[in-house]
């Protein structure tokens, strides 16, 4: 039976849900982050390690995504999942509070609280992603993982706007208040945005989906491991997203050593990175809509001049520490942003594409083994783009060389990820999906 295809609306409803989760997830891993370190007086180590913690927490991606293929829906996975999330923001806020008066007390509090904002994540962003995997048509899906990822932006900028002005003069309890309501609004958005768009393109569930629902978690995640296009797409996804995610914690601390930027300057440097992230996801989504042909082809492409585009900027912003200030900072940055966001949202798209491959309903774990391995890249990347730097200020004799070096490596693997991904799809891969599906569909029919 054919599949009813998600409509404009129903993509933006869905995309208001990843803004509901984006507005959580900037309070708890930046707001209450600067509350920690200056606020509350805290080593930085602190709220690294609970930001660093809930990434890990995010490993349990792949269960949550297994569970939503075999539920009945994954809409109330997402209700769950956010409001888990909603709860650990809360806990988090007070746990902040209270780790200025109640050390011990306030750190195993934090420690629950971002355990829960993980996994509030992990099932509410694999259910939505799965969703949008099974009910956007293929010609659909480049503009639809754009919408997605820039309406999440749109959400983490607005509340850190609104939060901000919000939390003037602080006081615990205002940042408690704050917190309170940013969380119960994102929960409210989200009941209202999901509430029946699944019904809306739902069909009568395939003999595929009923074998799935059979399905252990293990014999699942066993079975996606055997298919060649799910561990190379994992691997891909792992070091790309580790290059995308090394320069996160330096390109501040580079525009204030070696270009002497004022903290004011360099955050307004992050905006403009920002917004070359958002240009080059809306550049995805109208190109991939207008432009016709095979989709997958074209999402591979844009990858792949994403990921090149990216380390040419990281090139020239290595060189920019030795030219300085002749070469100008901010047009660099842009460009970095602005290929840094189609190669995100291309990404997007194609995982989209290729977690319905061979019509096995098992786009949740597809979903989940890959959130996962971008969950774990991002925890690694930024660690090791600051240990890097580290080591490189100790070794070298100057600190443009020092961020050169850094730039360099990160330049050399998103070139390899984008070498990676050219192989991503091929016939052979693709082929031994179909292949898998049909010999497991036979094998359940026979018995």
């Amino acid at each position: 039976m054919s599949r009813a295809s998600l409509g404009w609306l129903g993509i933006v409803r869905l995309g208001l849900v990843q803004s509901a989760i984006g507005a959580i997830v900037v309070l708890t891993t930046s707001t209450l982050n600067r509350v920690m370190v200056i606020e509350m007086a805290l080593p930085a180590s602190l709220p690294a390690a609970l930001v660093a913690w809930h990434y890990a927490v995010q490993l349990s991606r792949s269960r949550w995504g297994h569970d939503s293929d075999r539920g009945n829906g994954r809409t109330p996975l997402i209700i769950y999942g956010m409001g888990i999330l909603a709860l650990g923001a809360i806990v988090a806020a007070n746990a902040t509070v209270a780790m200025s008066t109640a050390p011990a007390l306030g750190i195993v509090a934090g420690i629950v609280a971002y355990a829960m904002i993980g996994a509030g994540v992990s099932a509410s962003g694999t259910s939505l992603l799965a969703l949008l995997a099974t009910s956007v048509a293929p010609e659909r899906r480049p503009a639809a993982a754009s919408i997605a990822w820039v309406m999440m932006i749109i959400g983490i900028v607005f509340t850190a706007g609104v939060s901000g002005q919000l939390l003037d003069p602080f006081s615990a309890q205002r940042l408690v208040l704050v917190a309170s309501g940013v969380a119960l609004f994102a929960f409210i958005v989200t009941l209202l945005a999901i509430w029946g768009v699944e019904k809306s393109v739902a069909t009568d569930p395939t003999p595929a989906a009923i074998r799935q629902n059979t399905l252990s978690f293990g014999d699942a995640l066993r079975e996606f491991w055997q298919e060649r296009l799910a561990r190379e797409f994992t691997i891909f996804v792992f070091v790309s997203m580790l290059a995308y995610s090394a320069q996160e914690l330096i390109l501040e601390p580079f525009a204030g050593l070696v270009f002497g930027f004022t903290l004011g300057k360099s955050t307004q440097l992050a905006g403009f990175q920002h917004g070359g992230v958002l240009v080059g996801m809306i550049a995805v989504g109208l190109l991939g809509t207008l432009l016709r042909g095979d989709k997958t082809q074209w999402l591979k492409g844009a990858i792949v001049f994403g990921c090149v585009a990216s380390a040419a900027a990281l090139v020239v912003l290595a060189d920019a520490g030795f030219a300085r200030p002749e070469m100008p900072l901010q047009p660099i940055v842009f460009a970095l942003g602005f290929a840094n966001g189609i190669f995100a949202v291309s990404a997007i798209g194609l995982m989209m594409s290729f977690a319905g491959a061979g019509g096995r309903s098992r786009e949740g774990i597809r979903m989940g083994v890959w959130g996962a391995a971008q969950a774990i890249a991002f925890a690694l990347g930024g660690f090791c783009g600051a240990a890097g730097l580290d080591f490189t200020r100790h070794v070298m004799s100057s600190l443009p060389e020092a961020f050169a070096a850094v730039f360099a490596v990160e330049a050399v693997v998103f070139v390899g990820a984008g070498l990676f991904a050219l192989r991503l799809g091929r016939s052979d891969a693709v082929g031994s999906v179909f292949r898998a599906g049909a010999t497991g569909f036979h094998k359940a029919a026979a018995e």
